[in-house]
């Protein structure tokens, strides 16, 4: 697996070779030893990395590993980086030689705590890359997710774009799109909008009043996420934006207000002021389809404008290529399961009453069963999967469905035929059946987040 991308590498050795901050300027005051000994690893001068690698050698506790690690990666200096992982190995009595992800595989099956000065060194180590990423680390912020497992995704914050209110257009005016292009749409209070991959794969989110709600959409390209997401939680509408920094390959989120850092499979925050404040944030569904079926859908949908602001490649398929060709990873994750292939893709189901019992359904699975029922905790639904692939998932409310079309209907046990929309289907009587939020996935992305997932394949 690849655990960086060369280009990203490159750009942050030369930040750092730039920068004259020292370990002193970090913060004085706070007396922290062995967080400054492995800063000097990373950007001191040779005399003082001497000082400090026999002072980590006399002083090495276990817990002394994800520092070390992060000075490996991080660190400008080949003979340091050879020495450190040197030093790993004689002190854990590991072989594994100056292999990083393989360091990281083996730390992530240790229960070693966290050592205290861990968030202090995190932070003072990141500012060096952008002084934002100071506030997300810190011996005072609440985690719930190990920091060992946060690592930094070769970008400042925001460093990938998001479209904030972007520039939207009239299908007809849509004229760089073909059919065949891969498109996020939804609907939300009557606003139809189409939000092409080719596009969000270079910004990664969008930002904007959609029917009149505040919304993020959020699509990590590394594991393949498309979710939206209502901002307003509890009158507090969240100004959201891309981190920098990633969970086992998810991007995680912030908020300008408080630096928290949000998972973006959960919706809420998992490190900062606002964990454990009963925040997460309410999913609204979206539908990955092709640009020619959500048009002849909705003919009246509005699409974004190539007018983003910014110069990028954005035919089709160019950004993240090379990723999306292969079955590797660009960050290593915890564990992997192999009843899938990495990047398979597969439909992503959570409830917020049973959010104990995800589901994960192959969608190669589902285009040959385009009409699948199935219940999670109390809630009986059906995902019916059209011609282009797409997969849209509704609550049954008992309804037992027999027959889909594959374009807008579905023909339950006694005859009747229902209409299916963006929102719900419609009997001839006037019952509605409520759409579910669902959202595909690369199946590594979504085990890693719910390794107790069911999986239907």
């Amino acid at each position: 697996m690849k655990s960086y991308n060369l280009i990203a590498m490159g750009a942050l050795v030369l930040c750092l070779a730039l920068s004259s901050v020292s370990v002193a300027e970090q913060n004085p005051a706070e007396p922290a030893p062995v967080a400054d000994a492995f800063l000097q690893m990373v950007i001191g001068d040779p005399s003082q990395q001497a000082v400090s690698f026999h002072l980590l050698e006399d002083r090495w506790n276990d817990n002394f590993v994800p520092m070390a690690l992060e000075a490996i990666y991080l660190g400008r200096d080949s003979s340091v980086r050879r020495n450190l992982f040197k030093l790993l190995q004689r002190k854990t009595g590991q072989e594994l030689g100056f292999d990083l992800d393989q360091w990281y595989l083996w730390l992530w099956r240790q229960g070693f705590s966290a050592h205290p000065e861990y968030a202090t060194f995190k932070s003072r180590l990141y500012r060096l890359i952008d002084p934002r990423f100071a506030g997300y680390f810190s011996a005072e912020r609440k985690a719930r997710v190990r920091l060992d497992e946060v690592r930094w995704g070769g970008v400042y914050q925001d460093g990938i774009p998001p479209l904030r209110s972007p520039e939207m257009i009239p299908a007809k005016k849509a004229d760089y799109l073909d059919d065949d292009n891969i498109v996020f749409g939804l609907e939300v209070n009557g606003d139809v909008r189409a939000y092409p991959k080719r596009i969000l794969a270079w910004h990664e989110m969008f930002v904007d009043r959609v029917g009149g709600e505040s919304v993020a959409g959020v699509y990590c390209t590394l594991c393949g996420t498309m979710i939206l997401y209502k901002t307003m939680h509890k009158g507090m509408d969240h100004a959201l934006g891309t981190s920098g920094f990633l969970y086992r390959s998810n991007k995680l989120m912030y908020d300008r207000a408080t630096q928290s850092l949000w998972n973006t499979l959960f919706g809420e925050p998992v490190i900062g002021p606002l964990v454990g404040k009963g925040i997460r944030l309410e999913r609204l569904s979206v539908v990955t389809t092709t640009w020619g079926e959500w048009r002849k859908r909705h003919p009246q949908t509005q699409v974004l404008s190539l007018n983003t602001g910014f110069v990028r490649d954005y035919s089709e398929g160019a950004a993240y290529r090379e990723y999306f060709a292969t079955d590797e990873l660009m960050f290593s994750v915890p564990k992997l399961d192999n009843r899938l292939k990495n990047k398979d893709e597969v439909l992503g189901l959570v409830f917020p009453r049973a959010l104990d019992q995800p589901l994960a359904i192959s969608s190669a699975y589902l285009r040959k069963n385009p009409l699948y029922a199935d219940r999670i905790g109390s809630t009986a639904f059906v995902v019916l999967t059209d011609n282009s692939g797409a997969h849209r998932v509704y609550e049954t409310s008992g309804e037992q469905f027999v027959n889909w079309d594959r374009k807008s209907t579905v023909k339950d046990s006694r005859g009747r035929r229902w209409t299916l929309t963006e929102d719900a289907l419609t009997s001839p009587d006037g019952a509605r059946l409520t759409r579910l939020p669902s959202h595909n996935a690369f199946w590594f992305g979504w085990y890693s987040a719910y390794e107790k997932t069911r999986l239907v394949y």
